[in-house]
Formats: structure tokens, C-alpha cells, sequence
């Protein structure tokens, strides 16, 4: 069976890629460090972590081992039936978001709040400001 180039990715494999992505963030791993650990090249490590390439069940287990976590951590999020859930317009856009390194850096650094009340501050904050900003007349940005 051929893959389609133009086919989209799986979708548990784009979340188990996601999930590599955050893990090795969380612990301030490189893709070169990984890929090592792991006896891979970096470019695969990036490979996996877009699902442009599945990650076999033993590799899932090296890179488990390497993130110190198991192998269960990456399909975390997933239903019960091991199916990714429907994207929803939302949750597409909270992944592509998490896949850039601001969102990498947030989501990694909102959970150090320790007090609610400003977690519910900065959310406030930014809910604010797309307000603001969807109610603002779109302008060209200059290139």
C-alpha cells in the first residue's frame, strides 16, 4: 500500500507526535539529544513529532524511556476507543498553536503559577485582548 503524498497525517499520529513535542519540552530536551538517546537522527525526531513518519511501538517505547515517562503519556488525551476525537475547529487551533514555540513556551510555563487568582487574571487578560482585537478594523502589516 502507497501512502498518499498529499494525505493528510493520521491523527493519533499527529497527537502522539504533539505529545513527544511537549514532553521534550517540558523536560528542555533538543531533538539532537533525543534523537541520540534514541539512536535516530534529529530530522527523524522532527519527522515524528509533525506525523510525517509513524513511530513504530518499539521506538515509542525508546523515546518513553529517554523522556522518563510511559509509554502511555502519548495517548493521553485520546478516547476511549484509541481514536483521536473529531477535531473541532477549537482544538485544531489549540494544537497548531502548542506546535509553535510560543505556545510551547506558555504551555509550559502557565502551570508554574501556583495561585488561581492570576492564572485567572492573565486568562482574563487574554480574552480581552481578542476581544479588542476582533472588534478592530483589520490593517495590512507591513512586509
Amino acid at each position: 500500500m502507497v501512502k498518499d503524498a498529499d494525505a493528510a497525517p493520521n491523527p493519533i499520529d499527529q497527537h502522539v507526535g504533539l505529545r513527544i513535542r511537549l514532553r521534550r519540552k517540558e523536560l528542555g530536551v533538543s531533538q539532537e539529544r533525543l534523537a541520540e538517546a534514541i539512536g535516530l537522527t534529529f530530522q527523524q525526531v522532527q519527522k515524528y513529532e509533525r506525523a510525517a513518519n509513524r513511530v513504530s511501538a518499539s521506538k515509542l517505547y525508546d523515546v518513553a524511556r529517554a523522556l522518563e515517562t510511559n509509554v502511555a503519556y502519548f495517548f493521553e488525551g485520546l478516547d476511549e476507543l484509541g481514536e483521536a476525537a473529531a477535531p473541532s475547529e477549537q482544538r485544531a487551533a489549540a494544537q497548531a498553536f502548542l506546535m509553535t514555540p510560543e505556545g510551547l513556551e506558555l504551555a509550559a510555563l502557565f502551570p508554574q503559577l501556583r495561585r488561581p487568582k492570576i492564572r485567572r487574571r492573565i486568562l482574563d487578560l487574554v480574552r480581552a485582548m481578542v476581544e479588542e482585537d476582533e472588534s478592530a478594523p483589520a490593517v495590512a502589516e507591513a512586509v
